[in-house]
């Protein structure tokens, strides 16, 4: 893994809708810069899309979110505060947890035609592994944006070209087209958002106190992998602020970087965990 980071992590991630990439990148707060050197032939897709009932009438600040898992719904519950008369819609790839979506005040659709109304705000927090055309969701995605508010894929930092410990910023040298099926994806899938006038925003290593590489590595015990290379990660709660904080500014075809300032290596993730007191058992430490 050029993250450094083992497999079960992803596959432990992979549990929810919100897949992220952990990259071991401290990375600074360079100016956004268009990702054009990122931008790549996109593939036909054929329509899919959000069912909404074409007699509602589209609010000025109505939502959709494209797979409402952990990091949508915290979006939805803190758009809704600001807007507490919007409507928020939810799109999945099943109906196995529209109940749990309607209850939050989420309405929930599977994909399926498109139709003639669109909404003002779109965010799309849809794992790449669970279709077979990821930037045909996006174009989807973007069928469904009005163009008047803000449309935003949560990307990861997975794509940039740096393993090294270095630093690296909005503008650092993605991986190369053709060199990983899994980065390939994300840049083909922003490079569609870009070119409809959304954003991306790349996280670091997405995490909360029950999720995320040091849950992984606490239920191990010890791992065999270097203790000190760097993580840099983001709170969910973090993420949707910042993904909301980019929504309200309406901004066009800009690509962003979302991670705390705090880059820490593995072995001070896991010291940090074993101090806190709040979990069972103690990671006994880094072999590698």
């Amino acid at each position: 893994q050029h993250t450094g980071v083992p497999e079960p992590i992803y596959k432990a991630m992979a549990s929810t809708y919100h897949y992220r990439l952990p990259y071991p990148l401290p990375l600074t707060a360079a100016p956004p810069a268009s990702a054009s050197r990122c931008r790549f032939p996109m593939a036909s897709t054929a329509p899919l899309g959000v069912t909404v009932s074409t007699s509602e009438s589209v609010g000025q600040n109505d939502l959709l979110i494209v797979g409402p898992g952990v990091l949508g719904r915290i979006v939805a519950e803190k758009w809704r505060q600001e807007h507490p008369d919007c409507k928020i819609y939810g799109q999945t790839a099943t109906t196995d947890h529209h109940s749990e979506l309607t209850k939050i005040g989420i309405i929930p659709s599977l994909k399926g035609p498109r139709v003639d109304q669109k909404v003002p705000y779109v965010i799309f927090c849809a794992p790449p592994y669970r279709t077979d055309d990821y930037p045909g969701d996006l174009r989807v995605a973007a069928s469904n944006w009005s163009g008047e508010g803000s449309f935003l894929f949560t990307s990861s930092t997975a794509v940039y070209d740096c393993n090294d410990n270095g630093f690296c910023g909005e503008d650092s040298p993605c991986v190369p087209i053709g060199m990983s099926p899994r980065t390939d994806v994300l840049l083909k899938a922003e490079n569609v958002v870009l070119e409809a006038g959304g954003c991306a925003l790349r996280l670091a290593g997405l995490y909360k106190k029950d999720q995320g590489p040091h849950v992984f590595w606490l239920s191990k015990g010890t791992v065999d992998a270097r203790p000190d290379l760097i993580i840099s990660m983001i709170h969910y709660e973090d993420a949707a602020s910042l993904g909301i904080a980019i929504m309200k500014r309406r901004l066009r075809g800009r690509v962003f970087v979302g991670c705390d300032n705090q880059p820490l290596s593995r072995q001070e993730i896991m010291d940090r965990v074993n101090r806190s007191g709040k979990f069972d058992g103690k990671f006994e430490g880094f072999t590698g």
